[in-house]
């Protein structure tokens, strides 16, 4: 019996030990897991920060690219507009078809809005100059549809079909073909339909020109993960 008070200081400091062990292992582990969930977000942060530093080099880069391009435009479009004579060969000032300068030709030749009655007045002032005498000039109006094609940011070329009808001799049709070449605007002749006798034709001329919608630029925002 005087053994059992000695075993139990023993056992209890044994207990103590152990606890003690476990505590120290805990406080181990909850230090080591602790460190390596930090530093696996510090390594995601040292990437994610290296990334966007990379992208914004990028944009800057992009940026001063950009600017030097823009200022290089801006000069030659100031040499293409500042010119006596335009690209037509015609004196810049005037109320002439072919005067203005180059850049009011450009537009002209191919407009960035569908405008069918304009076409047709453009068409019908530049035959009467001539001195043409038309039976018809006509088309279809596809102003409608077309109101939801006024910019892009990829424009492309739209055709503007139309229909001329003449009448005259054989040299009167085939001069009027050949003025039409001299429009402003691109057209485009799919065919040619004639009756009667050379000495009075009457002509069908199935043609069409372009619009093309204006190009849009948007600046957008990139998101670096």
């Amino acid at each position: 019996m005087a053994d059992k008070p000695h075993t139990s200081v023993k056992q209890t400091k044994i207990d103590k030990a152990y606890t003690v062990m476990l505590i120290t292992i805990g406080i181990a582990s909850f230090l080591i897991v602790f460190s390596l969930i930090s530093s696996k977000v510090l390594l995601s942060q040292f990437g994610y920060q290296g990334r966007v530093i990379t992208a914004k080099q990028a944009a800057v880069n992009q940026l001063k690219s950009d600017i030097t391009s823009s200022n290089q435009l801006i000069t030659s479009y100031k040499n293409f507009v500042n010119t006596p004579v335009n690209i037509l060969g015609s004196p810049v000032t005037g109320s002439g078809q072919n005067n203005g300068n180059n850049a009011k030709i450009i537009l002209d030749a191919l407009p960035s809005q569908y405008d069918f009655p304009g076409l047709i007045t453009s068409l019908d002032h530049l035959l009467s100059n001539q001195g043409y005498a038309l039976t018809g000039l006509s088309g279809t109006d596809d102003e409608l549809s077309q109101q939801t094609n006024s910019s892009s940011t990829n424009p492309v070329s739209v055709q503007m079909p139309f229909t001329i009808s003449a009448s005259g001799t054989y040299g009167y049709i085939q001069q009027l073909i050949s003025t039409l070449q001299l429009s402003i605007r691109p057209i485009v002749i799919q065919s040619v339909t004639l009756g009667g006798s050379e000495s009075n034709l009457t002509a069908e001329i199935s043609a069409y020109t372009f619009y093309q919608p204006a190009k849009t630029f948007t600046i957008g925002s990139e998101i670096v993960r």
